[in-house]
């Protein structure tokens, strides 16, 4: 089978910057061609347009269209040609994107096209009770419209997605992945003392809301450390450039001298933290399914983690972690110092938290899942 995967952001050197859409891509393309089927990525907003294969999957670097008012369209249509002529050179039988900004709207290739859901900017600006930008919208609701087949990582995304842009049709569910070999059990002595956070420092995944948690769970533990890791973001709300100089404010003093900023940090690196963590804590508010969350638990790390919607759909409270809404600032903290004071129950946590990536989002598990769906819309 040949796969298409179209996206503006993916995790590779030639290429900029990337978030979580393009770990996933990288991870699923990888499990696909180990499962002998043939990968094209496709990824525009680049700064020339170039070809290159490397690890058997074919890139695509586009250059989009300037022309003021018309780059987006000029750059689908750009689009559009490239994947119908590797289309009629046989190498490509599905395309699949994502629904982020509903690029694909106005790109109707002579292929069927996969939308696979992981969070449209509609769906974060709900979450994150901001105003819904219509054109995104417009365009968002479009591209699902259009779409041969739909897909998302959480079913929880797939029914407030259905709600929002009030579609009519059904969305098959298959989660994200990562690569379980790569986050392998670890040899590094555990700090147990030692909180880890990392992803990006924003007000949607909680970071607001961690201070306020650190403060309880050092009024208990004044040996306890926070690590955070990630890049530091801007604060939409409030128009402050730096969500970390927010975070300095809310915490109490004595606890602040207990908190460590990284910043963004290699790959390999934080998985060096996250081995040495004692507990890994995600308080988010908005997210598809994180990635991040299954690879501390593929590294048998017990997690402290938001209660919101797709929880549940990663994590079983009290038995592969612990669930607890964001706000809820003393029962965050008093599950935090729980697992601190019981390595029994943080060994337990962890095995289990494996055993589920394991099971449900491994690479080779998710490739299978996304083999078979893709076979299904092209026949």
């Amino acid at each position: 089978m040949k796969v298409a995967f179209l996206t503006s952001e993916f995790p590779h050197p030639k290429m900029g910057s990337s978030g979580g859409i393009g770990t996933s891509i990288l991870n699923l393309s990888k499990g696909l061609t180990a499962q002998g089927h043939e990968v094209s990525v496709l990824v525009y907003g680049q700064k020339e347009d170039s070809f290159f294969i490397e690890d058997s999957i074919s890139y695509y670097q586009i250059r989009n269209v300037k022309l003021k008012g018309l780059s987006r369209f000029l750059t689908q249509r750009k689009i559009q040609k490239l994947i119908n002529r590797l289309v009629a050179e046989n190498k490509v039988e599905v395309l699949e994107a994502p629904d982020w900004l509903g690029f694909t709207s106005k790109i109707k290739p002579k292929c069927p096209v996969v939308i696979r859901l992981n969070g449209s900017d509609t769906y974060f600006c709900h979450l994150d009770n901001r105003p819904i930008k219509f054109f995104n919208k417009l365009h968002e609701k479009k591209a699902l419209q259009n779409a041969d087949a739909l897909l998302s990582v959480s079913k929880y995304t797939a029914d407030l997605t259905k709600e929002l842009f009030e579609l009519q049709r059904d969305f098959t569910i298959i989660p994200n992945s990562i690569d379980v070999a790569k986050f392998a059990l670890d040899t590094t002595e555990t700090n147990e003392n030692t909180i880890l956070y990392f992803g990006t420092l924003i007000r949607k995944k909680g970071l607001l809301e961690l201070p306020l948690i650190f403060n309880e769970v050092y009024k208990k533990n004044n040996k306890a450390r926070l690590i955070l890791i990630g890049r530091d973001a801007s604060d939409i709300l409030s128009g402050n450039d730096s969500t970390w100089q927010m975070m300095q404010s809310l915490f109490d003093k004595n606890a602040l001298q207990n908190v460590e900023y990284l910043g963004s940090v290699t790959y390999d690196k934080i998985k060096g933290n996250i081995a040495s963590a004692g507990v890994c804590v995600f308080p988010t508010f908005a997210e598809a399914l994180p990635v991040s969350w299954i690879e501390a638990m593929a590294m048998q790390k017990a997690i402290v983690a938001s209660n919101i919607g797709w929880a549940t759909e990663v994590i079983e409270d009290s038995v592969n972690g612990f669930l607890v809404h964001p706000k809820d600032h003393n029962l965050f903290a008093d599950r935090i110092l729980e697992l601190l004071d019981n390595q029994v129950l943080t060994n337990q946590f962890g095995a289990e938290a494996r055993k589920t990536v394991l099971q449900k989002f491994s690479i080779e598990v998710v490739a299978q899942q996304s083999a078979d769906f893709y076979q299904k819309v092209i026949s």
